[in-house]
């Protein structure tokens, strides 16, 4: 695996993949890799002759109490992972490859109205930083396909969107959710979680598949099944900043009767620790 850490080291060697006629998949991560992210890199290997993965930490898409620096950073390890995962190159840039008026004075790329509910309402300016930051990704490599997890399914929908609008000619790929031996999701997160946390944790695959269960015998009543998700989940230990029943395409609110592929989305607390995750469901 080769690693550069500029741009036109980068160009150098995705010009000549594309000389080739190479079929290129891109990664795009924030590092600190687990299993989960591994198999981004696995699919992406399925789907394309050369694989990209760029490790970068972002700073536009954190906000004002999101501790940018303190991300945990760990490039060698992240190195490591991906050689073994079938990356074949690494992309490392520092922020001023990416950003080359700094963060704060750069071009900024929005997409409005699916950004607006949960993720977006919650953490204003995150997902114009991650389509921002995707968008000048997109730009660099050039990829014919691009892998993201489906563990942050807003963000997906942000991608395809912006794919769609921007007429980008890029495929994008959903990788299925890694989860641990409890089944709690595949995190970077999950290791700030101590032993007990961890146990309590399971409380939101738990809680999604409850409202899944629900659903699929009486859809009418989603309002209700928010609420008492909400509530199993704070039973359990958990401080729940939404669980929500959502359509699948746009996170608009289900229409019943209608709308018939929905998912469940799941975001709480444990201590300091913020935790989400969802379900498709089809009723």
């Amino acid at each position: 695996m080769k690693i550069v850490r500029s741009n036109p080291d980068l160009y150098a060697v995705v010009d000549g993949w594309l000389r080739d006629g190479k079929r290129i998949a891109l990664v795009p991560t924030m590092g600190n890799l687990h299993a989960g992210h591994h198999s981004l890199v696995a699919l992406a290997r399925e789907r394309a002759d050369a694989v990209v993965a760029s490790v970068f930490v972002n700073p536009t898409q954190f906000g004002p109490n999101e501790d940018f620096s303190r991300y945990p950073r760990t490039p060698e390890a992240d190195a490591e992972g991906l050689a073994a995962s079938g990356c074949d190159l690494l992309y490392l840039p520092a922020v001023e490859a990416l950003y080359p008026y700094g963060a704060e004075q750069g071009v900024r790329v929005s997409v409005p109205a699916v950004t607006d509910t949960l993720e977006g309402a919650i953490r204003p300016g995150h997902f114009d930083g991650v389509a921002t930051v995707v968008a000048k990704l997109f730009n660099l490599v050039r990829p014919h396909v691009a892998v993201f997890g489906q563990k942050d399914y807003q963000q997906l929908l942000v991608i395809r969107r912006l794919v769609r609008d921007m007429g980008y000619p890029i495929e994008i790929v959903a990788a299925p959710i890694v989860r641990e031996a409890s089944g709690l999701a595949m995190s970077s997160r999950n290791q700030y979680l101590d032993d007990g946390q961890r146990v309590r944790a399971g409380a939101i695959r738990e809680t999604l598949e409850w409202m899944a269960g629900r659903l699929r015998t009486s859809p009418e009543a989603w309002a209700d099944i928010e609420a008492r998700a909400a509530a199993r989940l704070r039973d359990a230990g958990l401080v729940p900043d939404y669980a929500v029943v959502r359509r699948a395409e746009d996170l608009a609110d289900p229409q019943v009767g209608r709308d018939h592929e929905l998912v469940v989305l799941v975001a709480a607390r444990l201590g300091s620790t913020r935790l989400i995750d969802n379900l498709r469901v089809e009723v």
